[in-house]
């Protein structure tokens, strides 16, 4: 049975990241696709021009179509855009979903252009993050999520783990793509208990997107592994997307990962 599964986020114009990045990793991944659009964002590789929230109602209701019609096998929520949308994401989610959540709390592009605004990020922490399985944030939403010190080195990520998982999620994926080391590790974290997951780091510039790409994967790999097996298969997939990104020519800033590196020959 070919899973379905939904994402919840704003747009990329240029394809790298957004609601596009999720379609194409969970195509390139053997599920369904299916998105509700939070924000319609004029971005690029070079940066974000600016962005429109969506109306909180018409996204709930485009959540609703999907669950009125579709079995839906696992969620992800990317951009949320601000706190009445991230209102509106949660009560449906609270009233409809049973299966897997990941949350990516996507509040700052690549470019370092944000795209959640402040009044949005206690909505993120107190209503989206308890209902996920997952969450998934690099070093700079971490600190903003516990309102500290951005972490700059392995031992200040794993000091945040605890303060993490009391957030309310059930897994913690804390991405150490911001350090300045020769591996990228992330470190997985469950009651108590963390994993460090290394992978090499890849030098390149088309990294545009990454989060979402990795944040997408987990979840559509959760609907036929286990979560950490789910989770290291993610990471594998994304480090070969970003070895693979130098086979496309898109844009003249950070370009996309190459998301369909198995399958373009």
């Amino acid at each position: 049975m070919i899973a379905n599964v939904l994402t919840i986020a704003g747009t990329d114009p240029s394809g790298g990241a957004g609601i596009q990045a999720d379609l194409k990793t969970f195509s390139a991944l053997g599920v369904y696709g299916m998105s509700a659009i939070t924000a319609v964002v004029a971005q690029n590789t070079q940066g974000v021009r600016s962005f429109v929230p969506l109306d909180p109602a018409f996204v709930a209701d485009q959540i609703d179509a999907v669950f009125d019609d579709v079995r839906v096998d696992a969620v992800k929520i990317g951009m949320v855009a601000n706190a009445a949308i991230g209102n509106a994401i949660a009560e449906r989610l609270e009233q409809r979903a049973r299966c897997p959540i990941v949350l990516d709390p996507v509040m700052v592009a690549k470019s370092g252009d944000r795209l959640l605004l402040p009044d949005a990020v206690a909505v993120l922490r107190d209503r989206l993050v308890p209902l996920a399985t997952l969450i998934t944030p690099n070093l700079p939403e971490a600190g903003d999520l516990l309102q500290t010190a951005e972490p700059r080195t392995l031992d200040a990520m794993q000091a945040l783990l605890r303060a993490l998982g009391e957030l309310g999620s059930q897994w913690v994926l804390l991405k150490g793509g911001h350090l300045e080391s020769e591996d990228s590790p992330d470190l997985l974290y469950r009651a108590g208990s963390a994993t460090i997951l290394q992978a090499p780091r890849i030098a390149t510039r088309s990294n545009h997107g990454t989060g979402c790409t990795l944040s997408a994967a987990v979840t559509a790999l959760l609907t036929r592994l286990p979560l950490p097996e789910a989770v290291a298969q993610a990471k594998d997939y994304l480090t070969a997307a970003l070895a693979a990104a130098g086979q496309l020519q898109v844009g003249q800033g950070h370009g996309p990962v190459h998301h369909f590196h198995a399958l373009w020959r």
